[in-house]
C-alpha cells in the first residue's frame, strides 16, 4: 500500500491507496513542530480504526508548502514505514507536467500536482480553483501542460484580517446566509465574506475564460470548496481527491506503480 500526505499551511492530508482505490484518509491541524514519533502516535491509532498498520504500507509520497514540517515527515516514512519517501519538488522526482510559463522554477510544485490529478480524471483544457489557506487559480492545458493562474488570499485569511483588524468585528462562522443584506453585524459579515469569494471565484473565471479563449472545464477542490457548492455559477465539478490523485500519479511515474 502507499501513503499520501498532503501538508498544507492549515491542515494535513493523510490518505492510503492499496493499488485499486483509496481505503482512506484522514485530516490533521498542520503544525510544523510536530515530531515524527507524535505523527505516528496518532497516524497508527487513525489507521487501527480501519484496519491498517504500518507494516501495510510500503511506499510514501509528500508534498508540503510549510519546509519546517518536511524533516519530521521525512522522519515518520523512514522510521515507522521503513521506505524513503519521494518528496515533491525534490531533485530527481519527476512530475511529467510541463511549465509552460517564462520561470519554470517559480510554479508551486503542489499546483502541478493538483495540475496531474485533475489530468488524470478531466479531458480538454481546465481551470483549476483550490480553496485552501491561499485561493489558487491554475490554467492546465488540454495537453496537460501548466500555463499559469492566479492567487488570491484564502476565505480563512480574510476572515481572520477582517477580526484582528477591526477590534469590534467578531469572528464568525463561514457559511451562506439567507440573504445578502444583513440585518446585523454578524450576518453583514458573512454575506461579505461568503458572497465575496462566490463573486471572486466566478469573477476571476470569466475574466480567465475571456483571456484564456478556449473552452474549459472548471474544478474547484481544497478543504473550503464545498462551501461553494450551488452557490457559485462557474463551477463545473467539485473534487476533493485532486491532490492525493496527483501524488498517486507522481508515484506511478517515478516507482512504475505502488509495490
Amino acid at each position: 500500500m502507499f501513503l499520501a500526505i498532503d501538508c498544507g499551511n492549515t491542515n494535513t492530508l493523510f490518505a492510503v491507496h492499496d493499488g485499486d482505490g483509496w481505503r482512506a484518509e484522514w485530516r490533521t491541524a498542520t503544525h510544523s513542530t510536530r515530531t515524527a514519533d507524535e505523527h505516528a502516535v496518532w497516524l497508527s491509532q487513525i489507521m487501527a480504526m480501519h484496519g491498517l498498520a504500518f507494516s501495510d504500507i510500503s511506499a510514501c509520497v509528500i508534498s508540503t508548502v510549510v519546509p519546517q514540517a518536511l524533516f519530521n515527515l521525512r522522519n515518520l516514512s523512514r522510521r515507522y514505514l521503513g521506505a524513503e519517501p519521494l518528496i515533491i519538488g525534490e531533485a530527481g522526482v519527476e512530475l511529467g507536467v510541463e511549465v509552460r510559463i517564462p520561470r519554470p522554477q517559480e510554479a508551486g510544485a503542489d499546483r502541478l500536482v493538483n495540475a496531474l490529478g485533475a489530468k488524470a480524471k478531466y479531458e480538454g483544457a481546465l481551470l483549476l480553483i483550490d480553496s485552501g489557506t491561499a485561493t489558487t487559480f491554475d490554467v492546465v492545458s488540454a495537453d496537460g501542460a501548466f500555463e499559469g493562474g492566479v492567487i488570491a488570499p484564502g476565505i480563512n485569511l480574510s476572515v481572520k484580517a477582517l477580526h484582528e483588524a477591526a477590534a469590534r468585528l467578531p469572528r464568525i462562522e463561514i457559511r451562506q446566509p439567507e440573504k445578502a443584506i444583513g440585518k446585523d453585524t454578524v450576518a453583514a459579515m458573512q454575506s461579505g465574506i461568503f458572497w465575496g469569494y462566490v463573486e471572486l471565484i466566478d469573477g476571476l473565471t470569466e475574466r480567465i475564460k475571456a483571456e484564456y479563449d478556449s473552452p474549459m472545464t472548471v474544478i474547484a477542490t481544497g478543504g473550503v470548496a464545498s462551501l461553494f457548492d450551488g452557490a457559485s455559477r462557474s463551477i463545473d465539478h467539485f473534487d476533493p481527491d485532486i491532490t492525493i490523485r496527483g501524488l498517486y500519479e507522481v508515484w506511478k511515474l517515478n516507482s512504475g506503480g505502488v509495490r
